[in-house]
């Protein structure tokens, strides 16, 4: 038996060297591409945790705000950051936090009429990866459609009959 015989030629190696090198790539391709996909995820997943943060943040800002004073919402952001009721300003917010899902401070300003700010929502219009399992004054925010539905609010106990009535009647 010749030795040529029992051995493939350099060219067919080399074609199963490319073969191999090529399963390989997609291998890593695909890899990378699952990777992708869920670092994307557990950022999405932060992004979420920061907002409900921030969120909540400013829910108590302006709780301790009304509190703090004649019983009164914020008529600006910017109250909560310097609260000028007073001869020393009191400060309810350090800053003024940017939206995680948007990037921005871009905020939807939620307000009671002419009474004042009672909270705030993210502008981004994004389907949040959690659905379930919020603590019950956030219950609303289960099976939503998208971040902007998340709405941390204030409204003082006694205001929720107030605001009703408040609105014209049809007489």
């Amino acid at each position: 038996m010749r030795r040529s015989d029992c051995e493939g030629s350099p060219a067919e190696a080399a074609g199963f060297t490319y073969i191999g090198l090529l399963i390989a790539v997609v291998i890593l391709g695909i890899s990378l591409s699952a990777v992708g996909t869920v670092w994307r995820t557990q950022a999405q997943r932060e992004r979420e945790q920061e907002l409900l943060f921030i969120g909540r943040e400013f829910r108590t800002a302006i709780a301790a705000y009304y509190r703090a004073g004649p019983h009164q919402l914020p008529q600006d952001i910017s109250d909560l950051l310097e609260d000028k009721r007073w001869p020393e300003p009191r400060h309810f917010l350090r800053r003024l936090s940017v939206d995680p899902m948007t990037g921005a401070q871009d905020w939807t300003i939620l307000r009671t009429g002419m009474l004042g700010i009672t909270g705030i929502a993210s502008s981004s219009n994004a389907e949040p990866l959690k659905k379930k399992g919020f603590p019950l004054e956030e219950t609303a925010f289960e099976d939503v459609s998208c971040y902007c539905d998340w709405k941390f609010e204030f409204v003082p106990r006694n205001w929720r009959h107030r605001v009703i009535t408040a609105q014209p009647s049809a007489d």
